[in-house]
């Protein structure tokens, strides 16, 4: 009669060996998933008996004696700064969906402090959505030192890393034009630091086309907010509740207009008649939301950011590996309930 998990005894590979009537090797053959890659013949019937008495035993292989044994850890790093944002959640979606079939696993840091964390922590890849210029050499360093990394990044090239280019400003530029056509009272939601005025090239995407359009900057209509969900929805709150409200938001991120979405039908604005708001990311919650967001960003963002950081894993010790490189993403509008199209025929507001 076999043993069962739950004994107090870990389990071990010769316990799992000894339960499934196989040697060791076998044992480690199957469980280590590399089956069909050139190794001993095992048939099904053996694998099925392998993994059900691992099952039984409840044995789980030991993970950091196999980084040691294949030099690999199964693991991509995420480094998000804001894991609430609809992009940092798209960026994981998309990770987990393309690593499962590989059997990587995905991890995630919360925080921007990924230096440290690198310093002590290896993975096969590592995906960093921020880096201040404080941390340009250290991730020089971490590169240099064989750490395969993936950067998101609108100004850096690719010095032993790979950077993912997506510049914002051309795309804002549009979603605030589209507002435009259609609106001569356009706010603007932009997270600030407090005591501190509203800048950066999202912000000044807004203040240049309503110059173009011969509108003047009415700073009652533009929302500055510490960059959370809750102080976008607030800062909402105050814009859309003014008797001279604007009838349309221009939010410089995706999560803002999602908030500002929030807030406006809980004033009961009807978003895409009474307000139009439009975002800025192309994140996927703004697409699967009712209303759908529109929103500017680049095209298949997410999809192919994950297969570039899945195949630097998985390629990390192949010789050669395909060296890095800047991967441009172009921006482009999409136009949805949020902010429909209206005909040229249909009033400014």
């Amino acid at each position: 009669m076999g043993r069962t998990a739950g004994s107090g005894i870990r389990p071990t590979i010769r316990m799992v060996a000894a339960e499934a009537g196989v040697s060791t090797a076998t044992v480690s053959y199957v469980m280590s998933g590399r089956r069909g890659e050139g190794g001993p013949g095992v048939s099904d019937i053996t694998v099925e008996r392998v993994r059900a008495a691992a099952e039984r035993l409840g044995y789980r292989p030991n993970q950091a004696a196999r980084a040691i044994r294949t030099g690999r850890t199964n693991t991509v790093i995420l480094s998000l700064t804001m894991l609430s944002d609809p992009w940092s959640l798209s960026v994981i979606e998309a990770v987990q969906k393309t690593a499962a079939p590989l059997g990587i696993t995905p991890l995630i840091l919360g925080d921007a402090d990924w230096v440290k964390v690198l310093q002590s922590h290896d993975a096969d890849a590592v995906f960093v959505d921020a880096v201040t210029p404080e941390q340009h050499g250290p991730l020089e360093s971490l590169a240099a030192r064989g750490t395969t990394l993936v950067v998101f990044d609108e100004q850096l090239e690719a010095a032993g890393f790979d950077v993912i280019r997506s510049v914002a400003g051309p795309g804002c530029t549009l979603a605030v034009e589209h507002l435009l056509a259609a609106h001569r009272k356009v706010g603007c939601l932009v997270p600030s630091r407090e005591g501190r005025p509203p800048a950066g090239k999202r912000y000044e995407a807004y203040t240049s086309a309503l110059a173009a359009a011969g509108i003047g900057l009415n700073e009652d209509y533009v929302g500055a907010f510490d960059g959370t969900t809750a102080g976008a929805y607030a800062a909402t709150m105050r814009l859309l509740g003014r008797d001279d409200r604007p009838t349309a938001l221009y939010a410089t991120t995706d999560y803002a207009a999602v908030s500002a979405i929030n807030a406006a039908q809980r004033l009961g604005l009807t978003v895409g008649r009474d307000v139009d708001i439009i975002g800025v990311g192309n994140a996927i919650e703004g697409e699967r939301m009712s209303p759908s967001l529109s929103t500017v960003g680049p095209v298949d963002f997410f999809e192919r950011v994950a297969r570039l950081l899945l195949k630097r894993a998985v390629d990390g010790g192949s010789t050669p590996a395909a060296p890095p490189a800047v991967l441009d993403f172009p921006w482009q509008l999409f136009v949805r309930e949020s902010a429909p199209h209206r005909s040229e025929t249909n009033r400014l507001y």
